[in-house]
């Protein structure tokens, strides 16, 4: 078997692998979320951390960089900011993220520095 076949196969292996433990977690959320108890808060944290890092690594397997991602959410913020969706509608949570994302992630400095350089020159 040739190198690059190897690699293929060796791709679609931990791609099965990543949606299926994206779907034990998701399992384990639901699980979680009938209990509704104090004592699972720390576990449904979990299950929500660990979902995002399998969906960016499952992303990248994918052939998108987390960039993409990252791109994908902003413009679905926006999007979803500016069409007054549902999740906006109850609680702003859109706008949270929003703000969450341009005060701790780099992906929105980047984009506040290049339109802050284009647009003082």
């Amino acid at each position: 078997m040739k190198r690059e076949e190897l690699n293929i196969m060796s791709n679609i292996k931990m791609i099965e692998k990543l949606k299926a433990n994206l779907l034990c977690i998701i399992g384990e959320f639901y699980h979680l979320l009938t209990k509704g108890s104090n004592v699972a808060q720390d576990a449904i944290l979990n299950c929500i951390s660990g979902a995002i890092l399998i969906l960016y690594v499952l992303a990248q397997k994918l052939g998108y960089s987390c960039e993409d991602v990252d791109n994908d959410m902003k413009r679905k913020l926006k999007t979803g900011i500016a069409e007054g969706h549902e999740y906006e509608k109850d609680g702003r949570s859109l706008s949270k993220l929003q703000l969450h994302l341009k005060e701790h992630h780099w992906f929105y400095e980047v984009e506040w520095f290049n339109n802050k350089v284009y647009k003082d020159y």
